[in-house]
C-alpha cells in the first residue's frame, strides 16, 4: 500500500468516526437536524474513500471517477446543509442541487480532455471551493450570536476552498495526477492532495463537533437554569448571570441596579382561588417582565412569588423609575382566573451598587428595601441609599421590617 493508499485508507476510517460521532449529537437531541445531515454528509465522504479505492479495479474509471467527484460534492452540500441548520439559515437546496448537477455534468464531458489539462482539473476542484464557500457564507449570513469559534470555522473553510483552488497548479508542479485514473494513487499529487484533504478534512469537522458540543451544553445550562413555570431564571440562573452583568458594568464604569420584587398576598390569591389562578399570577407577573426587560438585564424568578432584575447601565433614579412603571402596569392588569375586578399589587425594592461592593452586598440591600415596602403598606417602591432606606415621599425608615406576602 503506497502513502497516498494509507491516508485514503486513515481518510476512510476517520470519515467513520465522524459519521458516529455526529449521530451521537443527533441521537441526543432528536431534534438537532444539523447533526444528522452532517451524519449524512460524512457517510457520503466514506462512500467516496471507497470509490477512490475501488478505481484501479475498472478497465474504464470514467464512471467511477465521476461517481466518486458527484458523490465526494454531494457531501460537501449535506454539510452546507447541516450548517444552514444549526445556524437558523434556510438551505439553499434548489441552487446547490442544481450546481451538482450541472458540475457532474461538466466533469463528465472534460474527461476527453487531455488528463494534464488546466481546465480539466480546474473542473474537478473548483465545485469542491465553491461549496466551500457557500459554507462561508451560510455561516456568515447567520443572525444568530457568532463568537471565536463560528469565525474560526469559517477562516477554515474559506482555507479549504482556497486549498481546492491550489491543487490544479500543485498537481502541475509534481508532475500531474497520473497518466491515467488507475495511477493517480501511485503520484506524488496523489499524496500532497490527499494530506490536505485530512488536515482541513479533519480541522473542519472537529470544529464543527465542537460547535455542536458547546451548543448542546448551553441548551442543557439553559434548561437547568430556568424555571419551568416563569420561563425566567431560577434563583440559581439569575445570580450567576447577574454577577456576570454586574462584573461587565464594573469593568465599563456604567452604574448597575438591582429591582428585587415580591407580589402582594399571594398566599390568599392561592387559598381563596386555587394554585391554579396562583400560577396564572405567577406566569403574568413572569411575561410582563420578559417584556419589559431589555436585552441586556438579566430577569429571574429567585423564590415562590418573589423576582429580580437586574439593570447595567441604570442609576438608582432610572432603577425607581422603572420599578414603578412596573409597580404601576402590574397593577392594572387583569390576571386570566380570576374575577374581572380582582387587580394583583407587587412591591418593589431598589438598590444601587456601591463602589467596592459586591453582589451579595447589593441582594442585601435591595432585600431589605422590600421588606420595607411590604412593611409600609405594600403595593409601593422602596430605594435603598446605603444605611438608610428611602420611601416613596423620601422619608429615610429603618432598615429591616419583616413581613411578607
Amino acid at each position: 500500500m503506497g502513502g497516498a493508499e494509507f491516508i485514503l485508507a486513515i481518510n476512510l476510517l476517520v470519515a467513520g468516526l465522524l459519521a458516529a460521532a455526529f449521530m451521537t449529537v443527533s441521537f441526543y437531541d432528536v431534534a438537532r437536524a444539523s447533526a444528522r445531515w452532517l451524519v449524512f454528509a460524512y457517510l457520503l465522504g466514506m462512500a467516496y474513500f471507497a470509490i477512490e479505492f475501488a478505481i484501479p479495479i475498472f478497465d474504464n474509471a470514467r464512471p467511477a471517477v465521476v461517481a466518486g467527484f458527484a458523490v465526494f460534492l454531494g457531501a460537501t452540500i449535506a454539510f452546507n446543509g447541516g450548517l444552514a441548520h444549526k445556524y437558523g439559515v434556510a438551505p439553499p437546496w434548489a441552487p446547490m442541487l442544481v450546481f451538482l448537477f450541472a458540475a457532474t455534468a461538466a466533469v463528465y464531458f472534460v474527461q476527453d480532455l487531455p488528463r494534464q489539462s488546466l481546465a480539466r482539473m480546474m473542473t474537478y476542484q473548483l465545485p469542491y471551493a465553491a461549496m466551500q464557500f457557500v459554507g462561508v457564507g451560510i455561516v456568515w449570513s447567520s443572525r444568530q450570536r457568532r463568537d471565536r469559534l463560528d469565525y474560526l470555522l469559517m477562516a477554515v473553510l474559506a482555507a479549504s476552498a482556497l486549498q481546492f483552488v491550489s491543487k490544479p497548479f500543485i498537481a502541475h508542479a509534481l508532475g500531474g495526477w497520473g497518466a491515467n485514473p488507475q495511477a493517480y494513487l501511485q503520484s506524488n499529487y496523489a499524496l500532497v492532495s490527499q494530506s490536505l484533504g485530512t488536515i482541513f478534512g479533519m480541522a473542519i469537522a472537529l470544529l464543527t463537533l465542537v460547535i455542536l458540543v458547546r451548543d448542546v451544553l448551553a441548551e442543557v445550562t439553559s434548561k437547568s437554569e430556568t424555571d419551568t413555570l416563569s420561563r425566567l431564571l431560577n434563583r440559581g440562573g439569575f445570580e450567576r448571570h447577574a454577577e456576570i452583568a454586574m462584573r461587565d458594568a464594573v469593568r465599563k464604569g456604567i452604574p448597575v441596579a438591582l429591582v428585587i420584587a415580591d407580589l402582594d398576598h399571594f398566599k390568599s390569591i392561592n387559598d381563596n382561588f386555587g394554585h391554579a389562578s396562583g400560577d396564572r399570577v405567577i406566569e403574568a407577573f413572569a411575561g410582563f417582565l420578559r417584556d419589559a426587560a431589555a436585552d441586556h438585564h438579566v430577569a429571574g424568578r429567585i423564590g415562590g412569588e418573589e423576582f429580580a432584575i437586574i439593570l447595567p447601565g441604570t442609576n438608582l433614579a432610572a432603577a425607581r423609575l422603572f420599578a414603578e412603571g412596573a409597580r404601576s402596569a402590574f397593577g392594572a392588569l387583569p390576571i386570566d382566573s380570576l374575577p374581572a375586578d380582582h387587580r394583583c399589587t407587587a412591591s418593589f425594592g431598589v438598590a444601587e451598587l456601591h463602589p467596592a461592593e459586591g453582589f451579595a452586598d447589593l441582594m442585601r440591600r435591595a432585600d431589605e428595601a422590600l421588606y420595607q415596602a411590604k412593611g409600609s403598606g405594600r403595593d409601593r417602591v422602596r430605594i435603598s441609599m446605603g444605611s438608610i432606606t428611602v420611601g416613596q415621599a423620601g422619608v429615610a425608615t429603618p432598615d429591616r421590617i419583616s413581613g411578607r406576602g
